[in-house]
């Protein structure tokens, strides 16, 4: 087979994947790109100087609220925009729904507890020092270390799911050459 025809053949196996829905695909790749910022960004700022700490946890803050809405838009439209069939073995289908699941749940509590904890510590959100964004519980520091350590627990539960998605994404890329990366490009 030349050349031509197995990149020819490599595009006609892509073109024939059953994908995610538009919307789905386009969420996905906002939330990823936006958890990719905001998650370092958030380790770094107990490293930075004081004079700009709070302009980080600002940036942390305001993207963290962003994957919140957006996490909320993504439930809704799993609700209505079908995913295609799942593919592999009944472990590996279950293995897959339960990793989605708790990234899905861990991308909600995470930018919930860590609005909570930045309002019970009372620095209400101020998004992107532009719009204030109101406080549900107000200033609260009996509970703010609660929220705080949920928000840090969920941080690092969060990396250890994408740690193990992207692995997922690598064995069955490279590993099994299936088409599992091509549903959500």
């Amino acid at each position: 087979m030349s050349v031509l025809s197995r990149s020819i053949a490599a595009t006609d196996l892509v073109v024939r994947v059953e994908r995610y829905p538009a919307t789905s695909r386009l969420l996905h790749w906002i939330v990823a790109l936006l958890v990719l910022a905001t998650w370092p960004l958030g380790m770094v700022i107990q490293f930075t100087a004081k004079d700009v700490q709070l302009d980080f946890y600002m940036l942390h803050e305001s993207l963290g609220f962003i994957v919140l809405w957006l996490m909320l838009l993504r439930i809704g439209n799993r609700l209505v925009a079908r995913p295609p069939h799942p593919e592999g073995s009944a472990v590996q289908r279950a293995a897959a729904g339960l990793v989605h699941g708790l990234l899905y749940v861990l991308l909600v509590v995470m930018p919930v507890s860590g609005f909570l904890a930045t309002n019970a510590h009372g620095f209400p959100l101020v998004w992107f020092n532009l719009v204030p964004v109101w406080s549900p519980i107000g200033k609260l520091p009996e509970i703010a270390g609660v929220f705080s350590a949920i928000h840090g627990f969920s941080a690092w539960g969060l990396l250890a799911l994408l740690v193990l998605h992207l692995a997922a994404v690598l064995f069955h890329h490279v590993v099994r050459r299936d088409t599992t990366l091509y549903r959500i490009l």
